[in-house]
């Protein structure tokens, strides 16, 4: 999911590793669970991959007029190689052809697209996909979500776990029942919205580089 997401936003502008962690915690909140020790290894992979490519920032060295002395040109290379920016400083990461493929396989997998993060993840760049496959990816979510409501609610049957809860653990799981339905209706609101609305839900395809 980490892949998908560093690709859906480099698709939409070149960023920093700072910025892509930023907008990655906006983008998920508690879902995001994203570190700089597990940015950096997916963006190495992807790299390595050939679906996106690391710039140096272009920061020009001022001049240095000539001394005409030994000693003078040498305090001078020292300031030069203090200026020079280092190839290990901010890189800004962009997305590259393969990239774009590899972001629109992504999207339309269904492996892992029906939990909470994968979910997410893809809602958030739901706009590439047509109307049918964002209905696809709604259908799934609602039939993971309308399973996992019946797993909470006969543990919470007489017949099933509930003799054996105590207070908090009962509480606890009728919250989720709670939250759960809610995130029902949420999702069933979705489907609603995209079929009444199929001819007029916009669609951005995902474009190559050449094409932006």
């Amino acid at each position: 999911m980490l892949e998908l997401a560093i690709l859906g936003l480099l698709h939409e502008e070149s960023l920093h590793g700072y910025e892509l962690k930023k907008r990655l915690d906006e983008m998920l909140g508690a879902l995001a669970g994203v570190s700089y020790g597990s940015l950096y290894p997916a963006l190495r992979r992807l790299e390595r991959a050939g679906a996106i490519e690391a710039l140096d920032p272009a920061e020009p060295v001022s001049p240095f007029p000539v001394t005409g002395s030994i000693s003078g040109e040498t305090a001078a290379a020292r300031v030069r190689r203090r200026l020079t920016p280092s190839r290990r400083k901010r890189k800004e990461y962009r997305i590259t052809d393969p990239g774009v493929a590899l972001l629109q396989e992504l999207l339309e997998a269904e492996q892992g697209a029906d939990d909470d993060r994968g979910f997410a993840v893809r809602l958030a760049f739901c706009r590439y996909l047509d109307t049918e496959a964002r209905l696809q990816l709604f259908e799934r979510r609602r039939a993971w979500l309308a399973e996992k409501l019946d797993r909470v609610r006969n543990a919470l049957t007489p017949t099933g776990n509930r003799r054996r809860l105590d207070l908090y653990t009962r509480s606890l799981m009728e919250h989720d029942d709670e939250v759960t339905r809610r995130d029902l209706e949420w999702v069933d609101a979705l489907i609603a919205a995209e079929r009444a609305g199929a001819h007029e839900v916009s669609h951005t395809p995902i474009t190559s580089r050449e094409g932006q």
